[in-house]
């Protein structure tokens, strides 16, 4: 594996979204491999290892959505930061809640962004491709 990959964990409950990452990282000729999870319970399994999704331990970034089934965004950093060993991992949120309440309550779980999902295709490109390129920039664990 490169030294500047990135293991992305996409924890999105919307298919759309989901495929939307997916073309927006080909269009923008991102290689960092893409793990996806619908919902907080599945992402906290892949990243505890103990799924069938085999996510390298380092490296790790998660997209996070707020607007999930079973186990929220918020929920899910709660759970994320109150985990020994999990608790650095470095967690986007990219959502479409524009609420001031989640944004803080987010921040207040330490995430290292809160970005709006793009109603078009090319912005979402544009986004991923700018995040990209700043995760590139960053020391990693």
């Amino acid at each position: 594996m490169p030294e500047q990959t990135i293991n992305v964990l996409l924890v999105e409950d919307d298919e759309v979204d989901v495929m939307n990452v997916r073309r927006a990282f080909k269009k923008a000729n991102i290689k960092n491999p893409i793990f996806t999870a619908s919902n907080g319970y599945e992402a906290l399994e892949i990243l505890r290892d103990t799924s069938d999704t085999k996510m390298p331990t380092e490296r790790r970034l998660v997209l996070l959505d707020l607007n999930m089934p079973k186990m929220g965004g918020i929920e899910f950093l709660q759970e994320l930061r109150s985990d020994q060993q999990l608790r650095a991992t470095p967690v986007v949120v990219m959502t479409t809640s524009n609420q001031d309440k989640d944004r803080l309550e987010a921040y207040n779980l330490n995430i290292a962004g809160y970005l709006l999902k793009p109603v078009t295709f090319a912005s979402f490109t544009e986004l991923m491709a700018t995040l990209n390129s700043y995760w590139m920039l960053c020391e990693m664990p």
